[in-house]
């Protein structure tokens, strides 16, 4: 009997923790920083799509959570996305090289200018897959380096 009311009590302080810990971590935001080389040039900007879901990724900006289009400088994009909840995700990174603000295909519906994903993950016969391109945010500061394939 002493035995069975020990484990229930480091049951109920195990249970509390896992509680507060959870309660703490919810709502907490920070920032991702999104380092982006091997643009071939500085000409257009690029295009940076953050997906908190498969759904879309990584062809469909439209759903992104958040997207941005930054400048590029000597064949690099550095961008800081600002007040994320913690979570996971995936990146997906377009160099609008013609600047019209959308990824240029060909008539197979492959990429005529440069893309990257997080992880920098290939996708293989497609585009990659958001299990293999995502990562956690859970710090307040988060850093995520896309090297741009064309």
């Amino acid at each position: 009997m002493k035995n069975l009311v020990l484990l229930i009590g480091i049951l109920a302080a195990a249970l509390t923790l896992l509680l507060i810990t959870s309660e703490s971590s919810a709502g907490q935001t920070g920032m991702i920083k999104v380092s982006v080389s091997a643009l071939k040039t500085d000409r257009g900007k690029c295009l940076i799509y953050l997906f908190k879901s498969e759904e879309g990724f990584p062809d469909k900006p439209q759903v992104a959570f958040k997207k941005i289009a930054n400048e590029i400088k000597q064949g690099m994009s550095t961008y800081q996305i600002t007040d994320i909840p913690f979570g996971v995700y995936a990146i997906a990174v377009v160099h609008d090289e013609n600047d019209n603000g959308k990824m240029e295909t060909n008539f197979m519906g492959i990429p005529k200018e440069g893309i990257g994903v997080s992880n920098n993950v290939k996708g293989s016969f497609g585009p990659p897959k958001f299990k293999d391109a995502k990562f956690s945010h859970v710090n307040p500061a988060s850093t995520i380096d896309i090297t741009i394939s064309y």
